[in-house]
């Protein structure tokens, strides 16, 4: 079960589709700072561990990361 409801990880989608577009090969410190700020813009807290997860999966799946799959 997941720690998100659905319009959480909806909007958590969201930031992160903008992040992995605009981030393409960007390094992982600057991935996780652009995915933080994404966070705070839509007020959604994400747990750090999330944060790292989703940008290791923006890194090595090219950007396209589903995060229900990821944190569903």
């Amino acid at each position: 079960m997941s720690d998100y409801e659905s319009e959480q990880i909806e909007a958590i989608q969201n930031v992160v589709d903008r992040v992995a577009a605009y981030q393409d090969g960007a390094t992982e410190v600057v991935v996780v700072e652009e995915l933080r700020k994404g966070f705070d813009e839509v007020a959604v807290e994400v747990q750090p561990d999330d944060v790292t997860k989703i940008a290791d999966a923006i890194e090595s799946e090219d950007g396209d990361v589903s995060v229900q799959e990821l944190l569903g």
